[in-house]
């Protein structure tokens, strides 16, 4: 996992976080447009020459106000929600609460419970392929 932290990164690669705290994961309630707006996780769009470490840190710290991130697990990648985008994902943990940062992008966050993310559909919206990964190789111990 070392190595793809360090992997230099383009701005289609686009590293997130499941975040998990007390057996729940973050999302949040993304808002694209008036009529459009998903739930999803902390994370973004990498800047050039970024690692993807640094990226992922930057973009949650910039999403949720969290900067304890400790990054346990690389679980895979997939297509972005534009093309040509590569979202990154990683299994990250933190002991803060989130901060709602940035109001004119997300109308709130909130800590789901594992569980209601297996079986609740609402919270599966943001890619179902990154659903299939995050399911897929969800650690035993976080």
């Amino acid at each position: 996992m070392d190595e793809k932290l360090k992997e230099i990164c383009g701005k289609n690669k686009c590293p997130v976080a499941i975040l998990v705290r007390d057996g729940k994961i973050l999302f949040g309630q993304r808002n694209y447009t008036k009529e459009i707006s998903v739930w999803t996780i902390p994370g973004g769009r990498c800047e050039e020459g970024e690692t993807l470490e640094e990226a992922l840190r930057r973009e949650v710290y910039e999403e949720v106000g969290i900067s304890d991130l400790n990054i346990i697990k690389f679980a895979g990648e997939t297509s972005g929600f534009k093309e040509g985008d590569l979202l990154e994902i990683f299994f990250c943990t933190t002991e803060q609460d989130y901060k709602l940062m940035e109001p004119e992008k997300f109308s709130e966050w909130r800590w789901v419970p594992k569980d209601e993310y297996i079986v609740e559909g609402k919270y599966s919206g943001f890619n179902l392929n990154a659903r299939k990964i995050i399911l897929g190789n969800f650690p035993n111990k976080i």
